[in-house]
Protein backbone atom coordinates (compact mmCIF):
# COMPACT_ATOMS: atom_id res chain seq x y z
CA UNK A 1 0.00 0.00 0.00
CA UNK A 2 1.15 3.32 -0.83
CA UNK A 3 0.05 6.70 0.44
CA UNK A 4 -1.30 7.83 -2.94
CA UNK A 5 -3.59 4.65 -2.76
CA UNK A 6 -5.57 6.50 0.11
CA UNK A 7 -5.03 10.30 -0.15
CA UNK A 8 -6.99 11.96 -2.40
CA UNK A 9 -7.71 15.95 -3.33
CA UNK A 10 -10.51 16.71 -4.99
CA UNK A 11 -11.12 20.59 -5.78
CA UNK A 12 -15.14 20.20 -4.61
CA UNK A 13 -14.48 18.29 -1.14
CA UNK A 14 -12.91 20.63 1.81
CA UNK A 15 -12.34 22.79 -0.40
CA UNK A 16 -9.55 21.02 -2.23
CA UNK A 17 -7.61 19.67 0.66
CA UNK A 18 -5.95 16.51 0.89
CA UNK A 19 -7.95 13.99 2.28
CA UNK A 20 -8.38 10.73 3.73
CA UNK A 21 -9.71 8.39 0.03
CA UNK A 22 -13.72 7.81 0.44
CA UNK A 23 -14.00 10.22 3.01
CA UNK A 24 -14.06 14.25 4.33
CA UNK A 25 -11.52 13.63 6.97
CA UNK A 26 -8.52 15.87 5.81
CA UNK A 27 -4.95 14.34 6.47
CA UNK A 28 -4.31 17.69 8.60
CA UNK A 29 -7.11 17.15 11.23
CA UNK A 30 -5.42 12.98 11.52
CA UNK A 31 -2.05 14.83 12.08
CA UNK A 32 -3.17 17.84 14.20
CA UNK A 33 -4.64 14.67 16.36
CA UNK A 34 -1.65 12.73 16.77
CA UNK A 35 0.48 16.02 17.21
CA UNK A 36 -2.11 16.44 20.50
CA UNK A 37 -1.38 12.81 21.67
CA UNK A 38 -4.17 10.91 20.50
CA UNK A 39 -3.54 7.37 19.27
CA UNK A 40 -3.93 5.99 15.80
CA UNK A 41 -7.08 3.72 17.25
CA UNK A 42 -8.91 6.91 19.27
CA UNK A 43 -8.76 8.79 15.31
CA UNK A 44 -9.48 5.73 13.63
CA UNK A 45 -12.80 5.22 16.14
CA UNK A 46 -13.79 8.33 15.95
CA UNK A 47 -13.30 9.09 12.04
CA UNK A 48 -14.63 5.93 11.14
CA UNK A 49 -10.81 5.64 9.69
CA UNK A 50 -8.41 2.42 9.33
CA UNK A 51 -4.90 2.11 10.65
CA UNK A 52 -4.05 1.77 6.84
CA UNK A 53 -5.35 5.71 6.47
CA UNK A 54 -3.77 7.07 9.70
CA UNK A 55 -0.51 5.31 8.45
CA UNK A 56 -0.97 7.36 4.80
CA UNK A 57 -1.76 10.32 6.48
CA UNK A 58 1.64 9.98 7.99
CA UNK A 59 3.44 8.95 5.02
CA UNK A 60 1.97 11.94 3.12
CA UNK A 61 3.41 14.23 5.57
CA UNK A 62 6.26 12.70 5.35
CA UNK A 63 6.73 13.07 1.79
CA UNK A 64 5.47 17.04 2.31
CA UNK A 65 8.69 17.32 5.03
CA UNK A 66 10.93 16.28 2.04
CA UNK A 67 9.91 18.98 -0.36
CA UNK A 68 9.65 21.97 2.22
CA UNK A 69 11.08 22.88 4.79
CA UNK A 70 9.90 25.41 7.70
CA UNK A 71 12.76 27.96 9.02
CA UNK A 72 13.51 27.16 12.98
CA UNK A 73 15.90 29.10 15.35
CA UNK A 74 19.06 27.85 15.47
CA UNK A 75 20.89 27.45 19.15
Amino acid sequence: MSWQDRISVDPTICHGKACISGSRVMVSVVLDNLAAGETSEQIATAYRLTAEDIQAAIAYAAELAKERFVPLRVG
